[in-house]
């Protein structure tokens, strides 16, 4: 980061989870530069609210935010359709930090983040929210190259084999991920549901080629096992089979936003 900011590519926020949020040095280095963040506390991390009082991260649920209207749900995109939480933020007695929590609507499970805001910025809600979320694709990214691109499948010891090693494989998922960018712009608007009693189509169509299917498709063309045909016959298969659970995923959640 201080190479970032020596450079002054530093974006204006960063999130990180348990294991960043725990870290002083690091809450006092971004506070020094003058960069927001929203990092992921455990339960026992204690804050100084603005009333004078210290509590707990889990005490602050309890005392601060017992009743149902402290809570606001948003929305915010993810892989499988919106992710829809209730948020709260809660004060401090710093003017520039806030504790933001987030309930999970059916299990009530409750997460905490401590939150910077840069002197002289204004933020609403929705900021901090979109911040905190950023994490999501971060570790979708390091599940998926860990299972379709192999980062962690060497068995090397030395550090510039385990250096090669990820740079060949991070380059391999790079080449992937491009071209699955550029199809997702040539493909058409999927197909969802606009209501949660809603039949499904007869024709889902085809999701979009996906960063696993262009990998797929570069191995079996490389290998050639069977013809090019075969190979498309079950890309349009496992493409439309994908449409149509996604379309019923969708279908799904509508159906659980309209219960109370």
């Amino acid at each position: 980061m201080a190479d970032m900011v020596a450079d002054a590519t530093m974006p204006a926020w960063c999130a990180g989870d348990e294991v960043y949020g725990r870290s002083g040095e690091l809450r006092s280095f971004c506070e020094d530069n003058g960069i927001g963040y929203v990092l992921r506390v455990g339960r026992a991390f204690h804050a100084d609210l603005a009333a004078g009082v210290r509590l707990r991260a889990d005490a602050v649920v309890d005392t601060v935010l017992c009743r149902q209207d402290s809570w606001q749900i948003r929305a915010v995109p993810g892989s499988k359709g919106d992710r829809r939480y209730a948020w709260a933020w809660v004060a401090t007695a710093s003017p520039h930090h806030f504790l933001l929590l987030r309930k999970h609507l059916h299990s009530g499970e409750v997460a905490y983040h401590y939150c910077h805001v840069p002197p002289g910025t204004s933020v609403p809600l929705m900021t901090l929210v979109r911040v905190a979320c950023l994490r999501w694709p971060v570790e979708d990214d390091f599940d998926f190259g860990k299972d379709h691109f192999g980062l962690d499948h060497s068995q090397v010891r030395l550090y510039t084999a385990l250096t090669r090693h990820l740079v060949l494989t991070m380059a391999a998922l790079a080449v992937c991920a491009v071209t699955a960018a550029q199809a997702k712009i040539c493909a058409p608007a999927p197909i969802l549901p606009v209501g949660a009693d809603e039949d499904p189509p007869e024709d889902p169509g085809l999701i979009a080629f996906t960063v696993a299917e262009i990998k797929r498709l570069f191995i079996l063309i490389t290998r050639r096992p069977h013809t090019d045909a075969h190979h498309l016959h079950w890309t349009w298969w496992r493409r439309r089979h994908q449409a149509r659970a996604r379309w019923f995923h969708h279908r799904t959640r509508l159906a659980r936003q309209a219960t109370p």
